[in-house]
């Protein structure tokens, strides 16, 4: 796969309690409304759009905070955003542990996100990549402690589905730069999987490395909502990565 042909820049929207909000590193309880250009915190809709306008995606990757803390889910503020945005691929991030989790969420015909951290046994994923193939995302997540869940999954590539994330969550919403070793011993165990890069991008030189690895693409916030990334430094990225 030639994934500097066709990288793709996918933003996140981050909800919690009815809100976008800002996430830094993982600490999810002090998780703050997000302070963005695109519109306030209270608007998601209007947020999707602005990152959507900005990034040319195809894609919006939605983390329900809620959900993945297992206090409540956004299930209706996301089908309403799946209404507004009928063009846009929903990638939807909920905590899914089983294939009932996952079951639930369906009806939405989103692109589900299934993270490692979520899944308590290696089982858990293999029964849900069974159930739904690859209309699934996998992300491998790492946290400052290391690797978070099964080991088999960030070992064995057979386990892994068409499209993964390398999911840095320690440095979700930081200014430390993406894992780019991490991200590089990921993509040369994928062979012919997109592999998409999580975490701690700041700039256009750090998305340019990414696609520079072959990666598929990245998914970022803060530095769209900061304008440290700006669209014609994506436009122009993109530009050169076409064939």
């Amino acid at each position: 796969m030639d994934g500097m042909s066709n990288f793709t820049v996918i933003p996140a929207l981050d909800l919690q309690g009815g809100a976008v909000v800002h996430a830094v590193a993982g600490d999810r309880a002090a998780y703050r409304p997000i302070a963005s250009p695109f519109g306030p915190a209270d608007d998601p809709a209007g947020i999707a759009r602005g990152l959507l306008a900005v990034t040319d995606s195809p894609s919006l990757y939605i983390a329900d905070l809620d959900a993945i803390a297992g206090i409540g889910n956004h299930f209706e503020l996301v089908r309403g955003l799946a209404y507004a945005l009928h063009d846009t691929s929903l990638w939807i991030d909920a905590g899914f542990s089983d294939v009932a989790d996952c079951a639930f969420w369906l009806p939405l015909g989103a692109t589900l996100v299934i993270g490692s951290e979520s899944l308590d046994a290696v089982d858990d994923w293999r029964e849900i990549y069974a159930a739904f193939g690859e209309s699934v995302v996998l992300s491998l997540d790492f946290g400052s402690d290391g690797r978070r869940g099964p080991e088999p999954l960030f070992s064995d590539p057979a386990l892994w589905p068409r499209r993964v994330i390398a999911m840095d969550v320690s440095r979700v919403g930081t200014d430390a730069g993406p894992d780019v070793d991490r991200l590089k011993t990921i993509l040369d165990l994928a062979e012919d999987r997109a592999i998409f890069a999580a975490g701690g991008v700041r700039s256009a030189r750090d998305l340019a490395a990414i696609a520079a690895l072959q990666a598929q693409g990245a998914v970022l916030a803060t530095a769209l909502h900061n304008n440290a990334i700006t669209q014609n430094e994506i436009a122009a990225l993109l530009r050169e990565r076409r064939p």
